[in-house]
């Protein structure tokens, strides 16, 4: 379904008009340049003509030139000479597991405010043209935590205000606290401005979503859709079936038989839109395992054949490699760790934001995946601060790194910073297919 949310769009929206004034002043700028090249050309050939003896005639029409050059200039940048090309940025990050030290991370005052354990890692979430990530809780009564993966509605907005955009809600905790507590939770992701993906609360929203949404950026038509596993073991009631895409049709037992009829359908509907560009958040694989199963690639195979360009995995809660065709423009991010989390669990301190650059050529009609990049990522925990702090943060790794060397009041104990750079090799290390293949998750075993 077609997003129409003004209130999501105000950001991105913003930023495209701060680049449009930057990329029209860049323009002034250079025509600016142009012309005075061009004034001191003609000016210089109208001092030399008359030195020559070629007389007033040729000094007026050089300066007649000269003063007519702005509008021959101007006609460059009509729209019928504009770049065909378009680039835009999607960023993605992995799971925010809803626990007892996430909950913790924003007790305030009065109330829950988020905004300080997202104070470093807003700069680049927000800086996006779009921004997703894979939220794993609830949001349903006041008993917050671990037990419930309830949290308050505060983290939502903190998200919100940090430049997430949309989050994934197909996963592990869609349907903890029962149906009531699915719909409590899309109408607060919604109430915070922020679109959820891959669940739906009726049959009936369902039907008209048709399972997807659809986003326009600068004239892209990037198509959204969201799929899990399973639901920590538990099912759906009768009735109620379509309440969450899956991926399999044994999805609370043992995650073997491929949904292939409901996934094709939902493909099939977002194709029918004709994206440019369709993305596929998928809540897969295994917990603290790095095993690739065979179902695995065969959603993989299905789902690019049905026209999906770009797979981002989460629940595995580690960094699992990247395969990007540069020539297909598709890639797969096979798991992007954890954004958010207790952090307690060798390989879940760490993880990445990756950002996609996203090219559109309007002569020959092709959208893809052009470019990818990736921001190195850490939870910081109240032990590892180096400075009176009371709660969890995320941060970026170089910067945190700057930090600790310029002896900053926000920098980390010297253990923090030694795992931090440890998790910087760790990243590059699990981000490549080529060494990660065959090899056993030194993380995992700890």
């Amino acid at each position: 379904m077609p997003l129409h949310d003004d209130e999501m769009n105000r950001r991105r929206e913003k930023r495209d008009a701060m680049r449009k004034r930057r990329e029209a002043e860049a323009k002034r700028m250079r025509l600016r340049l142009i012309l005075a090249g061009l004034v001191l050309v003609l000016c210089g050939f109208g001092i030399f003509r008359l030195v020559r003896g070629g007389g007033a005639e040729e000094s007026q029409q050089a300066q007649t030139q000269a003063t007519e050059a702005p509008t021959e200039a101007t006609r460059s940048t009509s729209p019928a000479q504009r770049d065909p090309i378009t680039t835009i940025h999607i960023k993605a990050a992995g799971d925010l597991n809803v626990t007892d030290t996430v909950v913790s991370s924003g007790v305030a005052v009065s109330g829950y405010d988020y905004t300080a354990a997202f104070k470093d890692v807003a700069a680049v979430l927000s800086e996006a043209d779009l921004t997703v990530l894979n939220f794993e809780g609830n949001i349903y009564g006041s008993t917050y935590g671990t037990q419930t993966t309830c949290a308050p509605v505060e983290l939502l907005q903190s998200l919100r205000n940090a430049g997430v955009d949309m989050v994934q809600t197909a996963n592990s905790c869609t349907v903890n606290n029962g149906l009531n507590g699915l719909v409590s939770t899309l109408q607060a992701i919604r109430s915070a401005g922020i679109e959820p993906l891959g669940a739906y609360s009726s049959e009936e929203e369902f039907r008209r979503s048709k399972g997807y949404t659809i986003v326009e950026i600068q004239g892209i038509r990037v198509a959204f859709v969201a799929f899990t596993k399973g639901m920590g073991g538990r099912g759906l009631p009768a009735g109620n079936e379509s309440l969450v895409n899956l991926l399999y049709t044994d999805y609370a037992t043992n995650y073997q038989e491929v949904d292939t009829e409901r996934i094709e359908t939902i493909l099939k509907n977002a194709e029918a839109e004709r994206p440019d560009i369709t993305i596929a958040m998928v809540h897969w694989g295994s917990e603290y395992n790095d095993a690739i199963s065979s179902s695995q690639e065969s959603i993989i195979s299905l789902m690019q054949r049905r026209g999906v360009d770009v797979i981002l995995g989460t629940h595995p809660h580690l960094v699992q490699p990247i395969e990007y065709d540069a020539a297909s423009g598709t890639l797969v991010a096979y798991s992007l760790g954890d954004f958010f989390g207790d952090a307690t669990r060798a390989g879940t301190n760490y993880s990445i934001i990756l950002d996609l650059e996203i090219t559109k050529d309007a002569t020959s009609g092709v959208t893809r995946v052009t470019d990818y990049s990736y921001t190195p990522i850490y939870t910081v925990k109240k032990t590892e601060s180096a400075g009176d702090y009371t709660y969890s943060r995320v941060v970026r790794i170089e910067n945190a790194l700057s930090a600790y060397e310029g002896r900053f009041l926000d920098s980390v104990t010297t253990t923090c910073k030694e795992s931090m750079e440890k998790a910087l090799t760790r990243i590059a290390e699990r981000l490549d297919m080529q060494k990660w293949l065959g090899t056993e998750d030194e993380d995992a075993k700890k």
